[in-house]
């Protein structure tokens, strides 16, 4: 999977916020705000395809965390960002 083209991360009054742009990105009815970890996680997969597994080892090396946790945490990650629209597949 990779992030869908027409989103960024800004940083908004020290918070890490998705911003969409262009029309079919644009819903200012929601805000999705990542926390230090996911934003970590975010700039390290933005252009390129991504797996949970690659999500966790980023989380491995970055933080004193097992496999399992990493692994566990990096799904939950992907499944919000996949709920918020973020993601596509990768054909």
């Amino acid at each position: 999977m990779k992030i869908k083209k027409g989103f960024e991360l800004m940083k908004v009054c020290g918070e890490n916020i998705i911003v969409g742009y262009g029309e079919e990105n644009v819903d200012f009815s929601r805000i999705i705000s990542l926390n230090e970890s996911a934003a970590l996680l975010w700039e390290a997969v933005k252009d390129t395809e991504f797996t949970a597994e690659t999500l966790a080892d980023k989380l491995c090396e970055e933080y004193e965390v097992d496999n399992d946790t990493a692994l566990n945490d990096a799904q939950s990650i992907i499944d919000r960002w996949q709920e918020a629209g973020l993601l596509e597949p990768v054909a």
